[in-house]
């Protein structure tokens, strides 16, 4: 699953994202210090776009596998409290819940942390649409001809 999970997402390759836990609808993945993801040289601290795409990595992958069977997904809103900065040098782990799925939203919590889940260092509240099977996502349809002139 870890294989599929950065194989299909060349983002969460790029990032060293590693899939730690996965269930239906509830999902763990961490994201490994690295100098190339520091957004401050000086202190070392991790970059906030670092943390964003391992929380919505985390969270679509918890929708993915809370939908059956699975579908095309897109992130519709993605609210994060950054609480503090990353620790340098510290991994960040999160980890997501989907609470609910409907016909065509599906609403994940997340919390992100570096060890310790009572101190966080993000908390996450997120929506995503889940397209119906066959359906073509917007970014992938055909532009509409140019009419002739």
């Amino acid at each position: 699953m870890n294989v599929a999970f950065t194989a299909n997402v060349p983002h969460n390759a790029a990032l060293g994202l590693e899939l730690v836990a996965a269930a239906p609808g509830d999902v763990e993945i961490r994201l490994p210090w690295s100098p190339d993801l520091v957004g401050n040289p000086d202190t070392g601290v991790l970059h906030g776009g670092a943390v964003t795409s391992l929380v919505d990595a985390t969270c679509g992958a918890a929708v993915f596998l809370a939908i059956v069977p699975p579908r095309p997904i897109a992130t519709l809103d993605l609210r994060i409290d950054h609480l503090r900065q990353a620790r340098p040098h510290v991994d960040v782990w999160c980890r997501a819940t989907c609470e609910r799925v409907t016909t065509h939203i599906a609403f994940v919590r997340a919390i992100a942390h570096q060890g310790d889940p009572t101190e966080p260092v993000a908390t996450v509240a997120a929506t995503f649409m889940i397209f119906r099977e066959g359906q073509v996502r917007p970014d992938t349809a055909t532009p509409a001809a140019e009419p002739a002139t």
